[in-house]
Order: C-alpha cells, then structure tokens, then sequence
C-alpha cells in the first residue's frame, strides 16, 4: 500500500523545495506540481477550462506514480490545491474538483514563515493576498475534514518539522 503525503498551501512556502528533500529521505516517488508546469507552459491568465487542465494534469501525473507501485508518494499538491486557485481567480467553487476522491493520507502546509519570491508564476505577493490565499487552502481541507500539518521552519528545520508530522500521523 502507497502512504501518499501532499505538500499543500499558499505561494512561495517552499513546497517544491520539499518534495524532493521528503521524497529522498522518504525513498518516495514525486509528483511535482502540475500548475507550475502548466503556467510556465501558458501563463498565468488562467480561466475555469484552464484550471480544469490542470487537476486532470495532477490526476494523471499521479495515477502514472501510483502505477509505479512505491511505498511513498510526495505529491506538490494536488487537485485540493487547484480548487483553492479556483476560489481565488474565479469567486466560486468548480464542481469537478468538488467531486474528486482521491485525496492523500496526509497533508503538510508549510507555514508563511518564508518570504515570498517571485518567479514568473506566482499572483498573490502581498501579506494581506497569501494570508487570504492560505486560508482559502486550509478551508479545502478542513471542508474534507482531511488530515493535515503544519511545517515550520527554514532549510533543515522545515524538512525536520515535516518528518515529526508525517511520524505524528503514525505514516512512518
């Protein structure tokens, strides 16, 4: 059985920066974050077909790593994560996401705890905009009452502080 952990949360809170570390220590396979790829590939103006796009991306992505068979999989979000995107671009809730069941053993949240950089793909800079972005993130999963985690933390500590949760949720 795969023990799938999902890296969850606002911009520029190091989660693609995680994955690999969790993936190496954990001997996992990666998902990485089918958005980023998307938008490097499209840009960022992104409209419900778009972003539709994009959780099939995840699913599919996923479904491949799973087919692998591993132990561990580290996904660098999910389809959770788009539905949040959804809420903050569009206003409102896309009901194909709503329907989607295929949801991790555990999510991490990195905390704001790190400065946000731009990169080409991020919208949401501002404290007031990542505060907001958060929440709205927190609210998909405490909507599924999905089990998740903070991490905290900068360089070693923040993959230490991922590992405490991931053997707190009796995963490792």
């Amino acid at each position: 059985m795969t023990r799938h952990i999902c890296l969850h949360g606002a911009e520029s809170t190091g989660k693609s920066t995680l994955a690999p570390q969790l993936a190496a220590r954990l001997g996992a396979v990666v998902v990485p974050e089918y958005g980023r790829l998307y938008c490097e590939a499209n840009g960022t103006d992104l409209d419900r077909g778009d972003l539709l796009a994009i959780a099939e991306g995840h699913l599919a992505a996923t479904n491949a790593a799973l087919a692998r068979a591993p132990a561990w999989l580290v996904s660098d979000t999910d389809p959770l994560m788009t539905q949040a995107w959804a809420i903050m671009l569009l206003g409102r809730r896309l009901p194909e996401i709503d329907a989607w069941d295929g949801a991790a053993d555990l999510y991490l949240v990195p905390a704001l705890d790190l400065p946000w950089q731009e990169d080409g793909t991020r919208l949401f800079g501002s404290e007031a905009d990542r505060r907001r972005f958060m929440e709205v993130a927190i609210a998909e999963l405490d909507r599924r009452a999905l089990p998740w985690a903070w991490v905290e933390g900068t360089g070693d500590a923040r993959l230490e502080s991922a590992l405490a949760a991931i053997r707190a949720a009796r995963l490792a």
